[in-house]
């Protein structure tokens, strides 16, 4: 049993604690600005104690795969290595960092992004086979784009090594470690997903035969950038379409399965997350964002986003869909990180709707600080570390009030309405726009609430 102050060691990196910021979009871009974007956005979760800061999805070639504005992409060996002006600085206040790798396949901006389309008609998606017929139907009557190139063989390889080339300008950049964006559907899990992989080559076929780009991707990152801390999210696709619409998916057991063939291919961590087999709300659970929708200064970003005013409200009424279906749930993932759990040896890190330090006590197994292990519920822990990332945007400092609490008040501000997500389709940066929730971090602010003691 731990308590969130306990250090944790993943593949020789110590971690002050066990409280991690959980990858989000910086927006920050590749710009003459970029680097100090994130340390704006990075440092405040160091200095308030944070133990492990993942910096969020960075894509691996210098063109195509972001799945929204504003990505960070590190295949630039020039640009990565600025960037050691931001790990020298988390190190400063004894935290970690490591860096998330990813490209989006059929979920990058090739596919729904109107504007981004027009600008750059010849950019099609990375494909690992022929979309699905569900995706084929939505192309057919306009609401997405494919216009596929599907990987070969060869070009798996090559994908391959971009991850971890990638890796390597990372480390060599002062990076802890290495965090693989495993899910949210992006290509590693549509590699994985029985829904999209159809391959007939070593890349596909059975269970073991999808899991083989991640073991490549995991060899070129040992062989590139060395024996460093690589973790990874593992999805499962229950919160999926219903049958008959989606048959082919990764269930609660395959999921467990894949954590387990992770762990002898190398992987030094596993992230379980619940996810669906397309880019939906179940990755940011919670309210209809009225507040987003309804801002006259993001409907130009909204239109050029989607494809003008009546593409934007349908996208809108399908968020407010969405939002019934995946409603705020706490702790959604834990069910399955307890599984994962029990399966692996390696650390298991939780993240999803965790928005008490009494839930971040039950998932590691303590009751908290009256300082006794043996567990608070009764339950074996689910997990050796606790994320949060929504609320960051919220709380930028929010490590130094859920880090050894001087106060009972120890639950986040975020109530997960979502008024940050939706306007990063626009491109607008990752802030709370909810006034209540900024009056009261002033509050807090000023109560010294944000202070390390």
């Amino acid at each position: 049993m731990a308590a969130l102050e306990d250090p944790i060691e993943i593949n020789g990196v110590e971690i002050p604690n066990r409280l991690y910021r959980a990858p989000l979009l910086e927006c920050a871009g590749n710009g003459p600005d970029a680097v100090e974007t994130l340390i704006d956005d990075l440092e405040p979760a160091a200095a308030s104690g944070v133990g492990l800061i993942c910096q969020g999805a960075t894509i691996v070639r210098g063109e195509g795969g972001c799945a929204a504005p504003g990505m960070t992409r590190v295949h630039d060996p020039a640009f990565v290595s600025r960037l050691s002006r931001l790990t020298d600085r988390i190190h400063d206040h004894g935290s970690r960092i490591f860096l998330q790798l990813e490209h989006g396949g059929l979920r990058s901006m090739e596919t729904w992004h109107a504007e981004y389309r027009a600008e750059n008609p010849a950019l099609g998606q990375l494909a690992v086979s022929e979309p699905p017929w569900q995706l084929r139907l939505l192309d057919r009557i306009g609401i997405l784009s494919y216009d596929p190139h599907v990987l070969s063989t060869e070009e798996v390889y090559e994908l391959a090594v971009d991850f971890g080339r990638s890796a390597a300008y990372a480390i060599e950049a002062g990076y802890d470690g290495v965090h693989l964006s495993g899910a949210n559907m992006g290509i590693i899990q549509q590699f994985c997903s029985p829904f999209y992989n159809r391959r007939t080559d070593e890349f596909g076929g059975s269970p073991e035969a999808r899991l083989e780009f991640p073991a490549l991707v995991h060899d070129e990152i040992r062989e590139r950038a060395g024996d460093v801390p690589l973790i990874t999210k593992v999805p499962a696709e229950t919160p999926a379409p219903p049958r008959p619409l989606v048959t082919r998916k990764l269930s609660l057991e395959d999921g467990v399965e894949m954590a387990r063939r992770l762990e002898r291919i190398g992987y030094d961590a596993v992230v379980p997350v619940e996810t669906s087999v397309v880019w939906d709300m179940s990755v940011v659970r919670g309210e209809y964002p009225d507040r987003a929708w309804a801002n006259e200064a993001l409907r130009e970003g909204y239109d050029a986003a989607f494809g003008g005013p009546g593409r934007r409200r349908l996208v809108s009424v399908g968020n407010r869909l969405e939002s019934i279906v995946y409603d705020t749930e706490s702790a959604w993932n834990e069910s399955f990180c307890r599984r994962v759990r029990e399966r692996v040896s390696i650390p298991v890190l939780a993240e999803g709707g965790i928005r008490e330090r009494s839930t971040m006590d039950r998932l590691l197994g303590s009751s908290g600080n009256e300082g006794v292990r043996t567990g608070s519920s009764g339950a074996p822990p689910a997990c050796e570390m606790v994320g949060l990332a929504r609320p960051f945007y919220a709380e930028p400092r929010l490590g130094a009030r859920l880090l050894e609490p001087e106060t009972d008040e120890t639950g986040v501000l975020c109530g997960s309405c979502n008024n940050c997500t939706v306007p990063q389709a626009t491109g607008a940066p990752g802030i709370c726009r909810t006034p209540s929730v900024l009056r009261r971090r002033g509050e807090l602010e000023r109560a010294g609430a944000y202070e390390r003691q």
